[in-house]
């Protein structure tokens, strides 16, 4: 809730973004439902009112989310400048994302991390958060990474081929 000059307490309105990078994270418990649960009772425990809804279930690697760009159009021509998430990864995983998100003024409430964000922060709440935003690239960097060495580490197809069987005479 958000003071006016007369005193009154009004929900401010916000928008809430959720995301899965795939169908088999979403089974593995990470799905939107729990964090939107989790983004749900916040929002009322603030008195913040949800005026819509974003989902992507994609990976954040690259920008070009569906969900989270119609996020950013619907933020570019509303006044809503709270954005509720469950945390840092779920909102971003590349630095393109990050300052379009932050060249739009908002006030970012990461549900799970407890924290606040906004252009008011203090320097080191800021520079935490880019910290957050470099561990999640790294994480998905790595994760590739990690799948590429896997790779090489396979026979070419050329040098595999099906066992044949063996024939017995008798």
């Amino acid at each position: 809730m958000r003071k006016t000059k007369s005193h009154i307490t009004l929900p401010s309105d916000a928008v809430k973004y959720g995301r899965v990078s795939s169908k088999e994270q979403e089974k593995e418990g990470f799905s939107i439902p729990a964090q939107f649960k989790l983004i749900d009772q916040y929002a009322q425990s603030q008195g913040l009112k949800i005026v819509r809804e974003f989902v992507d279930v994609e990976t954040a690697k690259r920008p070009g989310r569906t969900g989270f760009d119609e996020m950013i159009k619907f933020l570019k021509r509303s006044s809503v400048r709270v954005l509720l998430v469950e945390k840092t990864d779920r909102l971003y995983r590349n630095l393109k994302d990050y300052v379009t998100i932050d060249e739009l003024n908002l006030e970012i409430h990461f549900v799970k991390e407890n924290v606040i964000l906004s252009h008011d922060s203090r320097s080191s709440e800021k520079f935490m958060h880019g910290i957050k935003v470099l561990m999640a690239k790294n994480y998905i960097d790595n994760l590739s990474e990690e799948t590429k060495k896997e790779c090489s580490k396979r026979p070419s197809s050329q040098s595999i081929r099906p066992a044949l069987p063996s024939v017995i005479e008798t």
